[in-house]
């Protein structure tokens, strides 16, 4: 029997089907927040530094002052507007040194080679990344709660083909000789950044371990489970020996089915199981460092819906084994043709990306119950859907656009701050299946934070309410074709825009 865990407050079947609720012209759709039936605790909203961070983070003062004012800022302009979508974690690539190397990495694109603290000579020097730790200052200054250190490779110094992608097809590139220096790489690089005046609270070692990263298109190598056992039992020893507090978190699946199953990756799939079940011979989950939770990917899941229900469906499911154990949804961008519902090339600042964004996050929050969500790139160079903001592919200067994927994450980012909760909502009308609903429970500031997703081409009015009293929104804000995140006038029964995602802010 499945257990109640969705937020939307579209009434969904076992087989996460929609019951249609009433839309604007028929009779009032009341939504109740029913508060007292609550789910997972959010613990961040975040977005990654690669690859182009490394490059403008030299770009002259005012622009990249915009641009993390863009992605950091809680603040309000003179309107009321958001300055930015106030992003509460930030993910800093530990490169694998490919930047050194230049031509010879064997990476083409030098975008995207990535620098490191060690160099080539085994030495280290704190002024390198200077880009991205400026970045990660501006996020600390701007209150930014978390820092996430992740890395696509180990060290060029540490690999077995001296590159920082595999060429052996499924083999790992970090030779076995090596995993204490990888450690202690790991080690010394989190006690460098604290000496830049950057606390680092969470490390993720691993990337995709189930590709095999061979064509050199960027950093990465695979690892089998129990590699990344048998190296993260290395790292939190040297951790302790170091008195470093920094959490570990892993695996970052490449796919979130390969949590729950081996699909077609037998020895790097199952990773639920694997590393969490304590009659498993990978079994980690008492290590000191190890953070609880599990992170995976949602790319190639996402599409049609009914693979995107139903594969969070069965991760759902899964976790339920592991009641201590929290899902973090750490990386995602529109990737591939999505079985013709959206193409990932073609970059789009427009609303219809953002919608499909809104999709993907609603569902990520509502059914696998993921507790963190995190967009693959702040800011992209790329003729791609894998952007926030777009810039101009210049290491120097450049000009940059936002776009509405900013603007709708921000609708979540915003104002669903850590430690807010996701609450049960239940309606009274008939509402379109497309129209998602989510809630939250914001404990520290007395507020419910309700955002809903509306892809139709035509309005929708919903009234709310608790404990039978009709609710007003204080303030409430729309990410629209014609609006970015903009404060809009409030009513007992909001009117929600076409094609748009609306967040909604009641006292509680």
């Amino acid at each position: 029997m499945l257990p109640l865990f969705f937020i939307s407050c579209l009434q969904e079947n076992n087989n996460g089907e929609n019951k249609p609720i009433k839309e604007e012209g028929d009779n009032d759709i009341t939504i109740a927040i029913e508060d007292d039936i609550t789910f997972q605790t959010i613990d961040n909203f975040g977005a990654s530094d690669a690859w182009s961070i490394q490059h403008i983070g030299n770009w002259p003062d005012q622009k990249k002052q915009k641009i993390a004012e863009l992605l950091f800022s809680q603040q309000l302009d003179e309107n009321n507007n958001p300055l930015g979508i106030g992003l509460s974690l930030w993910r800093f690539n530990l490169g694998a040194g490919s930047a050194q190397q230049g031509i010879d990495s064997g990476i083409e694109d030098e975008w995207r080679r990535a620098d490191s603290f060690l160099q080539l000579n085994g030495t280290y020097s704190w002024q390198r990344q200077a880009g991205q730790v400026w970045f990660a200052k501006a996020a600390k200054d701007y209150g930014v709660d978390q820092l996430l250190v992740f890395l696509n490779s180990p060290h060029v110094n540490f690999t077995q083909n001296k590159k920082a992608f595999s060429t052996s097809g499924e083999q790992s590139n970090l030779a076995e000789a090596n995993h204490q220096k990888f450690a202690d790489y790991l080690s010394n690089s989190i006690k460098g950044m604290e000496k830049l005046g950057l606390t680092v609270d969470i490390i993720s070692p691993f990337n995709e371990p189930q590709w095999d990263w061979a064509d050199g298109g960027q950093e990465g190598t695979p690892f089998w489970n129990d590699e990344i056992a048998q190296i993260t039992r290395r790292i939190n020893e040297t951790f302790t020996k170091n008195n470093i507090a920094t959490k570990i978190d892993l695996p970052e699946a490449a796919q979130i089915n390969y949590l729950f199953e081996d699909d077609n990756k037998p020895g790097r799939g199952s990773q639920l199981n694997y590393f969490f079940n304590g009659n498993s011979e990978g079994y980690i989950g008492n290590l000191e460092h190890l953070s609880n939770v599990i992170s995976g990917h949602s790319y190639f899941t996402t599409s049609p819906e009914s693979k995107l229900i139903e594969e969070r469906n069965k991760l759902h499911q899964s976790l339920q084994k592991f009641p201590k154990l929290k899902y973090w949804m750490s990386e995602y961008c529109i990737l591939g043709d999505n079985h013709g519902e959206i193409e990932g090339n073609g970059k789009d600042l427009g609303i219809t990306s953002a919608l499909y964004m809104a999709k993907v996050i609603h569902h990520d929050l509502s059914i696998a119950n993921a507790s963190a969500w995190h967009w693959w790139t702040a800011v992209s160079v790329y003729d791609y859907k894998d952007g926030l903001i777009y810039a101009d592919k210049n290491k120097k200067n450049g000009d940059f656009q936002d776009s509405k994927m900013l603007w709708t994450l921000g609708n979540y980012s915003r104002f669903i701050r850590p430690g807010a909760q996701r609450i049960q909502l239940k309606t009274e009308g008939e509402l379109p299946e497309e129209i998602l609903v989510s809630g939250f429970n914001s404990t520290d500031d007395q507020q419910y934070i309700i955002v809903v997703v509306n892809p139709l081409d035509k309005a929708v009015q919903l009234q709310f309410t608790n404990d039978g009293k009709t609710l007003t929104p204080k303030s409430s804000y729309v990410t629209s074709s014609t609006k970015n995140l903009e404060l809009v006038e409030n009513s007992a029964e909001a009117l929600l825009t076409e094609k748009s995602v609306t967040t909604l802010i009641f006292s509680n």
